[in-house]
């Protein structure tokens, strides 16, 4: 089965630089939940048709999605020529690219429909109270065809059944026929609803819930798709388990996935490919994307960005997970701690306003407050290693590369430039000088 995302045109209700298909609804180009719904409905070949901008839209689709270009953009007939070469397949299902709520389950019933019956088209429509600006459904003499409103006599203007802009087709007749069609209309366009005038056998099927079949032209239909496909995400995870506490308030992408008894506090975002266990407390007020969250962690006002969190472990207020950082079971990542290309060892602590680069930290060490792995030189990151059980003292910085053996401690306030050996004490500081009385003396000069 073959789909073709008609992704051409330029959108220009949308007021913007890019091409309507390329904004985004949550954390997804519009044009991929066309290409989501495409692939879940079990289309195995997905052809998306570019035009304005095509190296946009392109440059946002995965490697095994398929593209031509319409480069004059002379109608959705014209759209469906470019793309001749791969409308031979049994079955080819049409879709807009700015109809991003179209169900699998939908795209589905349509397939089957068609071939039960040995329809050449069957059709998606709705009756909306109010069908102006829609093509219309006409129906006659067990004839079906669409009229474009520009082109509707007053009589068809009052039917209230309109076409969605989404068809499935029987291969061989959409291959033939599309090379006929003809642009004599008003706009001189080339109309993909013309073939279901020309196809023997054509019907409708009128879409059960037309949130489905919502177009976005603007932004304010972008931002009410967008409310509509996070209503379904959140509903969908809280069906299966979930707690979100208030879901007005709560984003989470269409590729997470959340294990049941977890919860989700407000003001939270939660997207790409994420996976969350179950049993954990996020939020409020976090962003996760692309992350790996194990069961039973919390994170609390913090930012994780391609971060791995294991079993147990303990993240924020304030804390920010960088790519490349692990957080191992039972460990605790505090208030204003920044890890990147770091492992936080089992059970160990970063609890405040600290910051490690590029650090490999043991099992059950402790990293004191205002501690800094300075990794970078300017050139090149260097890296720093922790042992189990070390303890790093407050306001410590460990200039990289060095080792902190096994048990050993480092003083408060100490800069650290070379290996410290294992159950050693290292100290880096300048020596105190104490000059009694001056303070007091300066003050009484002042006064």
């Amino acid at each position: 089965m073959t789909g073709i995302v008609l992704a051409a045109g330029l959108g220009k209700r949308m007021r913007s630089n890019l091409p309507k298909v390329a904004h985004m609804i949550i954390d997804r180009p519009m044009v991929n939940w066309v290409v989501s719904s495409l692939k879940e409905a079990g289309v195995d070949r997905v052809v998306v048709v570019t035009g304005y901008r095509a190296e946009i839209i392109e440059s946002l689709l995965e490697s095994d999605i398929l593209t031509v270009r319409q480069n004059e953009q002379l109608g959705t007939g014209h759209a469906v020529m470019m793309a001749k070469d791969f409308l031979d397949d049994d079955d080819v299902v049409i879709v807009a690219g700015d109809e991003p709520l179209i169900k699998p389950s939908t795209l589905r019933e349509m397939v089957r429909r068609r071939r039960e019956a040995d329809l050449d088209v069957l059709f998606l429509t709705m009756v909306p109270p109010d069908p102006s600006g829609y093509g219309r459904v006409v129906k006659r003499d067990g004839k079906v065809e669409i009229v474009e409103e520009r082109d509707a006599s007053e009589e068809i203007r009052n039917i209230k059944e309109v076409n969605t802009g989404i068809y499935a087709f029987r291969g061989a007749f959409i291959s033939n026929s599309i090379v006929t069609l003809k642009n004599s209309n008003d706009q001189g366009e080339y109309y993909l609803t013309d073939t279901v005038g020309i196809a023997g056998r054509a019907d409708t099927l009128v879409v059960a819930d037309a949130e489905e079949v919502l177009g976005i032209n603007n932004r304010a239909q972008l931002a009410q798709v967008a409310r509509i496909a996070r209503k379904r995400i959140n509903n969908t995870l809280m069906e299966a388990g979930v707690t979100i506490v208030d879901p007005e308030t709560t984003y989470i992408g269409p590729g997470v996935k959340i294990g049941i008894d977890s919860v989700v506090e407000p003001m939270t975002f939660i997207y790409g490919k994420t996976t969350i266990g179950q049993n954990c407390l996020i939020g409020p007020m976090t962003r996760i994307q692309d992350s790996k969250i194990a069961d039973n962690v919390e994170i609390v006002r913090s930012e994780v960005l391609e971060a791995d969190v294991r079993e147990g472990a303990r993240v924020g207020p304030y804390s920010r997970l960088r790519p490349g950082a692990v957080i191992m079971e039972q460990a605790h990542v505090g208030n204003y701690v920044e890890l990147k290309k770091s492992i936080l060892g089992k059970r160990s602590k970063a609890n405040h306003l600290t910051y490690l680069g590029d650090t490999i930290i043991g099992e059950d060490a402790n990293i004191g407050a205002g501690t800094i792995t300075c990794n970078y030189d300017g050139k090149n990151k260097f890296k720093t290693s922790i042992g189990d059980r070390a303890f790093i003292g407050s306001n410590s910085s460990l200039v990289a590369p060095v080792e902190i053996g096994e048990g050993s401690v480092t003083a408060a306030g100490s800069v650290i430039t070379d290996d410290v050996p294992p159950y050693s004490l290292a100290l880096g500081r300048a020596r105190q000088i104490n000059k009694e009385g001056k303070y007091k003396k300066n003050r009484e000069e002042k006064d």
